[in-house]
């Protein structure tokens, strides 16, 4: 198939949503499958501010339309509800295009949270957008009940592998010298995070940051006492992971969490509130600890066993996760109308 693929924040931004996305078109293509990805890259742009990494894109409808008109599209997906989403939804919808779209993160609680908009008003664009499409994708069986319960009406499971062949334990030294045990937290360093839960906690050991983001100058004020890596990738991150003894994950807002996978794939539990994400990826298995009382889920962590954490990762596949994705695509054009927006 052709597959064009619709995204804001692709590929300038270091976040679980573009490695997702990075990932899935490799596979897609490996399979195969044609794909264009149409992001803010593709038009005149502008950072966000507060989040110089992240690109916003200016009237981008005029040449979305050039873009997907010449592509001539077997399928179109549309990852996230920004200004390139809206533009290609809005193509498809002028011309009874059928299309797909995914519910990948809280943009509407990011937004509600950073500039004091109603969480109603947000909610509601968040139902139109995604009830004009065939299908949205979520990424658990918990996101799917909280996207019925906010009324997006047809829902389907597009699931998430690891890359082990990239993240598996490894011998590190990196945090040699450092006080155990060392509790690693990786992604974007923002006010949605709730790092600074984490970085108040009276632990013994060592509290290390892996990320770059708009707080970070912020917390470094607050909490000089702890360890402050900025981004890293590749090998380096696998390091990190190998080289901690838990990692922890703050956040109440994240609808998955690649990060939790990446963790276990390289032998470190988690720890965690029980919410949507961490709750999905840990379940009953004994590789991670969730309680709304972090510090207690931090030393649960602690006492598990890395082989299992290990062994629960590879039950995450990508081959599984990309034909999640190949199958909940619909053809562009059917005979039926396009939903009515609710």
């Amino acid at each position: 198939m052709k597959i064009l693929i619709a995204t804001d924040t692709y590929p300038q931004q270091l976040n679980g949503v573009s490695r997702v996305l990075d990932k899935t078109e490799k596979e897609l293509m490996a399979r195969g499958h044609e794909v264009r990805i149409v992001s803010a890259d593709d038009f005149t742009n502008f950072p966000w501010p507060g989040y110089k990494e992240v690109k916003i894109a200016v009237f981008p409808g005029g040449k979305a339309a050039k873009i997907i008109e010449s592509f001539s599209p077997d399928a179109i997906h549309i990852m996230s509800e920004g200004p390139v989403g809206w533009a290609v939804r809005g193509y498809c919808k002028r011309n009874n295009l059928r299309f797909t779209t995914s519910w990948l993160s809280r943009l509407s609680e990011y937004v509600s949270i950073r500039y004091k908009v109603p969480l109603k008003w947000l909610h509601g664009l968040l139902r139109r957008f995604h009830n004009s499409a065939a299908q949205t994708m979520v990424t658990t069986d918990g996101m799917a009940a909280e996207a019925r319960a906010l009324g997006i009406a047809r829902v389907t499971r597009w699931r998430r592998g690891v890359e082990l062949e990239k993240f598996r334990p490894v011998e590190a030294k990196i945090f040699e010298g450092l006080t155990r045990p060392v509790m690693l937290n990786v992604g974007r360093v923002a006010v949605e995070k709730s790092l600074e839960k984490f970085l108040s906690l009276e632990l013994p050991g060592t509290k290390v940051i892996v990320g770059d983001g708009p707080q970070l100058n912020e917390l470094k004020r607050k909490f000089p006492q702890a360890v402050y890596l900025g981004i890293k990738e590749g090998e380096a991150l696998t390091e990190c992971y190998s080289a901690a003894d838990v990692f922890v994950f703050p956040s109440i807002t994240d609808t998955f969490g690649l990060v939790n996978l990446e963790s276990l794939a390289c032998g470190l539990p988690v720890a965690a509130y029980p919410v949507t994400g961490p709750k999905d990826i840990i379940g009953n298995a004994p590789v991670g600890a969730l309680d709304n009382n972090l510090q207690l889920a931090i030393e649960k962590a602690l006492l598990l066993d890395p082989a299992d954490c290990v062994a629960h990762a590879r039950t995450y596949s990508w081959d599984v996760a990309t034909e999640d994705f190949i199958s909940s695509l619909v053809p562009v054009s059917a005979v039926e109308a396009l939903p009515v927006d609710v």
